[in-house]
């Protein structure tokens, strides 16, 4: 499988069709490289408050109300692409309010339509503290594919050993980190996190991040970030688990071709059994129980 993953500028448009062409240009490029899975950052979604007023702009918590009113074309027009070039795009997220809580959300389509999405369970200072985003429901989804399987760990969700254990040892080969953030020590954590997940899971992880600088959105101004793709250092591996990385701060998608049939043979054969060995290991939430939801795609 070739999969694309974006160094994504969070960029103004006039209109939401506007930032339809725009977003439909991304895609085109990609397939134009023979990608079969897009990967769009974390909070990529938060140029769509470009279009509203300069009211909604400056007020963090109102734009969460206007973004959850936009859910339904914002996904209509990844389903449509998703159908138009026969690729599986794992969209940017975007708060929408489920329940009466803000979570931050990322939709999965494929040529079929919406296959599904995964909430973030993990939630950083400033989206707890200042934003008002909530830690999703504790459910898990396994994305099941043609070719392979794999999750989803939402950027700060991807430094804990939880969910990508959970979801590798259900049949996940490859989990998928969208982030954002706004530091080299902020992207720092999130790589270490993906490259950790890869070791422990001998699976394979990438990374897709937002980039460069939007000061006229007060929730994601400031953006630093590169793209990455990782394995476990093992048997027909990268020494030193590193596939490919973009430059940091350049726009654009970082395309890599992935081979699921070294995974298996590392999980069977490998200089350690980091993933069998991970198993014997119990960890969860104290108080919560979390659940996995099989999706064919």
């Amino acid at each position: 499988m070739i999969i694309a993953s974006a160094n994504y500028p969070i960029t103004e448009h006039a209109t939401f069709d506007n930032w339809r062409e725009h977003i439909e240009r991304w895609v085109i490029e990609a397939v134009n490289q023979n990608a079969g899975l897009l990967l769009f950052p974390e909070y990529g979604a938060m140029e769509l408050v470009s279009i509203f007023s300069d009211e909604i702009r400056n007020d963090i918590r109102r734009q969460v109300v206007e973004l959850d009113s936009l859910k339904d074309k914002f996904c209509n027009v990844f389903a449509e692409l998703a159908k138009k070039y026969n690729v599986i795009i794992v969209a940017p997220s975007i708060p929408v309010i489920e329940d009466k809580r803000n979570v931050n959300r990322v939709f999965v389509f494929s040529s079929k339509g919406l296959a599904g999405y995964q909430d973030k369970f993990f939630m950083t200072r400033f989206e707890n503290e200042e934003w008002g985003i909530q830690s999703g429901v504790k459910n898990l989804t396994l994305f099941e594919a043609s070719w392979g399987t794999f999750g989803v760990q939402i950027c700060y969700d991807i430094e804990f050993a939880l969910g990508s254990q959970l979801l590798c040892s259900t049949g996940a080969s490859l989990i998928l980190a969208p982030s954002c953030t706004e530091t080299i020590r902020g992207a720092t954590r999130v790589h270490i996190g993906a490259r950790a997940r890869a070791m422990e899971n001998q699976a394979y992880t990438v990374v897709s991040q937002t980039v460069g600088n939007a000061l006229w959105s007060p929730a994601v101004d400031i953006n630093y970030g590169f793209s990455a793709f990782y394995s476990t250092p093992d048997i027909d591996m990268p020494e030193d688990g590193i596939i490919s990385t973009l430059e940091p701060q350049k726009e654009g998608w970082l395309i890599q071709e992935l081979d699921f049939s070294k995974i298996k043979t590392v999980r069977d054969t490998g200089q350690v059994f980091n993933f069998m060995d991970h198993q014997h290991l119990h960890i969860g939430f104290k108080n919560e129980e979390i659940n996995i939801i099989r999706k064919s795609i």
